[in-house]
């Protein structure tokens, strides 16, 4: 599968149901971007800590909020898909290859990876007790289903 790119300058997409959605060839992670992007208006304290390099929690597998024991982890394509939107970046994902940041806010060092195994098999204690995630619902979609 090839890069995903689209230009930040791109009108969000209206009016498509979720089979296009998610099923298409970018396996969800333009709306990913576009959610992010709608985040970016609607939260603008969490844009700007996104373009601070920091990685806020969403409902995709990759934000971190604290220092872990465990001080790195994996990430969703999802999620950096998101970010990127958050950032008022344009889209660039490469659905073949993992991509490291580290958190100027935690120094968590998270991989974002198309190998959804490796987010599934990881042990760590990513909520603290009470902590609610940030930004919008999944739609129903869990990331296991996207790599069927």
């Amino acid at each position: 599968m090839p890069t995903i790119h689209r230009s930040i300058d791109t009108p969000i997409r209206t009016g498509l149901d979720q089979h296009t959605n998610w099923n298409g060839p970018d396996k969800g992670l333009i709306n990913c971007w576009e959610v992010g992007r709608q985040l970016a208006q609607a939260k603008p304290e969490m844009a700007e800590a996104a373009r601070r390099s920091e990685l806020p929690l969403t409902n995709w597998k990759g934000g971190v909020s604290r220092t872990l024991k465990k001080p790195e982890k994996y990430g969703s394509l999802q999620y950096l898909a998101q970010w990127q939107g958050l950032r008022g970046e344009n889209l660039d994902v490469d659905p073949t290859v993992e991509v490291t940041i580290t958190c100027t806010k935690t120094s968590m060092v998270v991989t974002f990876t198309p190998d959804i195994k490796k987010i599934l098999d990881q042990h760590t204690d990513e909520k603290a007790d009470g902590e609610e995630s940030d930004g919008r619902p999944a739609s129903g979609i869990s990331e296991q289903s996207l790599f069927s």
